[in-house]
């Protein structure tokens, strides 16, 4: 089973605790590390790799959701700037990545923080620092949730 498949899987028993709302094509999360607060995944309840292999309809309503999930993630948590990213390498179950940006969010690296998240170094993002307390993912989870009961 891969990655995706298995967090779903947490989802649907009740034991994934960055899970917050359930779509039609997919399910929002946030993502385990949170330097770029607010950081959101919507994972694809069919299991493809690429956008192309869903039908018409599937594709057009998750595509959809996919946006209505930034629009909300970017109220939530104000961003100036939403980054969308659709790569598939390395856990192939479709997913986007949606982050919230903002001026400074990766000071110091690129071009005056104004490049791709993954112009900051990966040791950094990843660092066991960003991993939200249980408090800080509960009100997470919270604004983001107000957020998208809007956009519905």
């Amino acid at each position: 089973m891969c990655f995706i498949c298995k967090r779903i899987e947490m989802i649907n028993n009740g034991t994934n605790p960055y899970f917050v709302a359930e779509l039609e094509t997919g399910y929002v999360v946030l993502g385990d590390h949170q330097h770029f607060e607010g950081y959101t995944l919507f994972l694809c309840k069919k299991h493809v790799s690429e956008l192309f292999e869903l039908d018409r309809d599937f594709k057009m309503k998750y595509l959809e959701e996919m946006s209505l999930v930034a629009e909300a993630a970017s109220r939530a948590f104000d961003a100036e700037k939403m980054n969308y990213e659709l790569l598939g390498n390395g856990d192939t179950h479709l997913h986007f990545h949606l982050f919230p940006r903002k001026a400074g969010d990766i000071e110091g690296y690129g071009n005056a923080g104004k490049g791709p998240v993954w112009w900051y170094p990966m040791e950094k993002m990843y660092s066991a620092d960003n991993i939200p307390s249980r408090e800080k993912l509960a009100d997470l989870k919270e604004k983001l949730l107000t957020e998208l009961n809007k956009t519905k």
